[in-house]
């Protein structure tokens, strides 16, 4: 599997995400990241794959454990996200800032991040690149006591979910095991000011 602690990056674009994908990937590898590109290449492109066939293209590939994670664009980020979660165990999210890149990676472990390219900026999309990059599950940031386990356990049931068990079980959780998980207040450390 090409990992981020190796810098191997899986990266794919339609036409409409091309140019955000071009500066983030020039970007990244400027800073070492090797990136494996295969969505649309170039706004000339005279044939452009579709979104959803892009998509499902990178699913796969995570899926298929060839690569831990993947950036993903298109003009909203939204069609490209839901051809790519159609995939098994895959956990894709779209983000519009670094705070939302942030918590997709360090709460909810999301292998595949999409951005839209007629919504973000390119400096802004960097550091929504380099948010979720840069950072894993359970990474503290947030400060709940069991915010880790919490978001680990929804992490496993649903990279195992299957649909027709849950159907028979009368879409209900049989063995379900729960975690608890209070709100607390920020520290005062970790305020921004």
């Amino acid at each position: 599997m090409k990992t981020i602690k190796d810098k191997q990056l899986l990266v794919a674009a339609d036409f409409a995400g091309v140019e955000l994908k071009d500066y983030i990937c020039a970007h990244l590898e400027k800073h070492g990241w090797t990136i494996t590109d295969i969505g649309v290449k170039s706004l000339d492109d005279p044939n452009p794959e579709m979104f959803h066939r892009i998509g499902l293209k990178v699913g796969a590939k995570i899926a298929e454990g060839e690569f831990e994670r993947a950036l993903i664009f298109c003009g909203t980020g939204m069609g490209i996200h839901i051809a790519a979660s159609k995939c098994p165990r895959v956990h894709a999210a779209v983000v519009e800032s670094p705070h939302a890149a942030l918590r997709a990676i360090t709460g909810n472990n999301v292998n595949v991040l999409a951005m839209g390219g007629h919504w973000i900026g390119k400096n802004l999309g960097i550091e929504i690149a380099e948010a979720y990059l840069y950072h894993n599950l359970g990474d503290g940031y947030e400060w709940w006591p069991n915010f880790y386990e919490f978001h680990k356990l929804a992490y496993d049931e649903l990279n195992e979910f299957d649909y027709e068990t849950f159907k028979k079980n009368g879409f209900e959780f049989p063995d379900a095991i729960d975690i608890p998980l209070d709100a607390c207040d920020k520290p005062e450390e970790l305020k921004y000011r």
